[in-house]
């Protein structure tokens, strides 16, 4: 199933008023079965070390794969939920910026899998990997 292809503006745009308008997460491209985010690491996303919140990585994951799965949808009647979320958090940073690339792993009639990798945006190094389980609804 290939995600629709609309331009950026209109994605970031969904963010107004939100977590993710606060995060500063925003998406760079889209492909077929794909979606890549970015996302400051400064004090917004900080925990009190200061080093990036895995709080913060969390929210990008589901920001991705929902993002992800509005594109699979019909979002007139139907609106993707997140059901489970994990995250593995594998290396800290304290500033700089982050690049996130959800891929979506199973896009069935009622669920959606997508495998998110967060990585240091200047390094490439992986930071964080999870997995965001995507229930979809019918609007009532």
């Amino acid at each position: 199933m290939k995600l629709k292809q609309v331009p950026l503006e209109l994605i970031n745009s969904m963010n107004k008023n939100t977590m993710m308008e606060l995060l500063d997460i925003k998406c760079v491209e889209l492909g077929d079965d794909y979606l890549v985010a970015t996302m400051p690491v400064n004090h917004r996303t900080h925990q009190p070390m200061g080093l990036l919140h895995g709080g913060a990585s969390a929210a990008l994951i589901e920001t991705i794969g929902s993002m992800g799965s509005v594109l699979l949808i019909d979002i007139e009647k139907y609106m993707p939920v997140g059901l489970e979320i994990n995250a593995n958090h594998l290396g800290g940073m304290k500033s700089g910026s982050v690049r996130a690339k959800g891929t979506v792993i199973h896009a069935g009639k009622r669920t959606h899998v997508w495998q998110v990798d967060i990585r240091d945006e200047a390094t490439e190094k992986l930071i964080c990997t999870g997995r965001l389980t995507v229930m979809i609804v019918e609007k009532t």
